[in-house]
């Protein structure tokens, strides 16, 4: 636990070819964001809709930078 503790809270300097993952994950949610903008009616369901779509991408992101 103490090395994964260590990972996770550690700065990650991008590595060749990293910052061209991060974009193409947010260009495709950014997609998806513009989808559920465009179909959904304004609600907090919506909202969640959007909150969990950032935090995947978020996630996303972090996966490739503590394990690769």
């Amino acid at each position: 636990m103490e090395q994964q503790i260590e990972n996770n809270f550690r700065y990650h300097s991008p590595k060749e070819g990293q910052p061209a993952k991060y974009e193409s994950l947010r260009n495709k949610a950014k997609e998806l964001a513009e989808l559920i903008d465009e179909l959904c009616p304004n609600s907090r369901e919506k909202s969640t809709a959007m909150t969990n779509l950032e935090q995947s991408v978020m996630w996303a992101n972090a996966a490739i930078a503590r394990n690769e």
